[in-house]
């Protein structure tokens, strides 16, 4: 049936005012990163930071990975001397280093991440072969706002030491790189996501040190309690390294890629090919809070999300082709047979899970009349304010987790933070 419009439900609409993973106010210095020798003069420079990833988790001092669950506490990045990890880095090619970027000043902070998943574990002499389980956090589920639940549901998502077991985080053992091929754009919303002694190994470096040294912790556990710097630091550095591992091959030729730019680009080895430049794929995806003429919000639960409770907005990936509006359009008219009027802009935040970059939008149904398709989406229900308060105290529906920019979404209809 037609919807009964009684007033415009945009009508207050406003942009979001905060998204955790959109919080960096780093200077790129997009000039520099062609700059002979660039990361081994900047990690010369004492006043460099160097932090670490492995696996798409960062690292963070040991002990911290336990807080992830909490409220109110605080979280920051583990990072090493930059004249040490200088010498790792020769020794260790198939580490990638990465210039995040400096914030200027009187010191001059510049910040560097270096992924070492592929680095062999202590005791190894070559890099072992990827595992089946794949890169954490970047699991293929076939949807865009797959883990999209609290925050360690399960208790060993977001924080685990190197070496725990029975951990989606368990991290002593190396990432392999699964295939995106049936992943949506809202897979990443459901976040229910030891070497043998040898008496001739030889003693740990530093990188593989680091290992069992810190703790590593998923992003959507990490930036909620770090300050507006590190938690941009943190989605830069984890974004790219994604990458890096996914991307081994020009996807043009199947020749091997090497870090060019600073960490920003590869160039493929293939020089009869012209060694041509690569830069990071970005996969656009949009997010919709549907809300009726009677400012309801349309709430779903996709089938992807193991937890049953979670219920979240539309979403999905952009078409070739397709603009940003007409994506959300098609999502909701998809996933629940509603048709969308007007829409407006909220918002976007990068989402590496493994490379997506959300955008969010607010629009007005003009029909009211719910049928989901079954597959993607198995549930989905109009709610008033007060019905959703009482469905989240009854535990009947649990919210997007913190890191999410579907929570903000549905906190700006509902008038109050989770």
């Amino acid at each position: 049936m037609t919807a009964d419009i009684h007033f415009s439900p945009l009508a207050l609409t406003r942009a979001l005012p905060f998204l955790p993973l959109a919080q960096g106010d780093i200077d790129y210095q997009v000039d520099r990163r062609g700059e002979p020798d660039l990361i081994n003069t900047l990690l010369a420079d004492p006043a460099t930071k160097v932090v670490l990833t492995r696996g798409g988790l960062v690292a963070v001092p040991r002990g911290q990975g336990d807080l992830v669950d909490y409220e109110n506490v605080k979280m920051r990045l583990a990072t090493l001397p930059g004249a040490y990890v200088g010498e790792e880095l020769r020794r260790y090619p198939e580490a990638v280093a990465m210039f995040l970027g400096s914030y200027g000043g009187v010191r001059g902070e510049c910040v560097i991440a270096v992924d070492i998943s592929r680095v062999p574990d202590a005791g190894e002499g070559a890099v072992p072969s990827a595992q089946p389980n794949g890169v954490l956090g970047v699991q293929d589920a076939g949807t865009v706002d797959g883990a999209m639940g609290l925050a360690n549901a399960n208790g060993n998502a977001a924080g685990k030491r190197a070496g725990e077991s029975g951990g989606a985080a368990e991290s002593a053992a190396p990432f392999g790189v699964p295939d995106s091929a049936g992943q949506g754009a809202d897979d990443a919303f459901d976040e229910s996501v030891s070497t043998p002694a040898s008496h001739a190994a030889p003693k740990p470096t530093l990188l593989q040190q680091a290992v069992t040294r810190f703790d590593w912790v998923d992003l959507r556990g990490f930036a909620p309690h770090a300050n507006a710097r590190e938690a941009g630091q943190a989605t830069s550095a984890v974004t790219l390294s994604i990458w890096h591992s996914r991307q081994r091959f020009c996807p043009t030729c199947g020749a091997p890629v090497l870090p060019s730019l600073a960490g920003w680009a590869q160039r493929c080895s293939n020089q009869a090919d012209g060694n041509r430049i690569l830069f990071p794929r970005v996969e656009p995806a949009v997010i919709t809070a549907v809300v009726d003429g009677q400012d309801r919000l349309l709430l779903q639960h996709n089938a992807a999300w193991k937890d049953p409770n979670l219920y979240s907005v539309s979403a999905g990936f952009v078409e070739v082709g397709e603009n940003l509006e007409h994506a959300c359009r098609r999502e909701a008219r998809e996933e629940t047979g509603i048709q969308l009027g007007e829409v407006r802009y909220l918002g976007s935040q990068p989402w590496p899970f493994p490379a997506s970059l959300m955008m969010a939008f607010k629009a007005h149904a003009i029909t009211t009349d719910v049928h989901v398709d079954g597959s993607e989406t198995v549930t989905a229900r109009w709610v008033t304010r007060d019905e959703y308060t009482a469905e989240l105290i009854a535990g009947r529906m649990v919210a997007p987790g913190r890191a999410t920019i579907a929570r903000y979404m549905i906190e700006e209809w509902l008038g109050r933070e989770l």
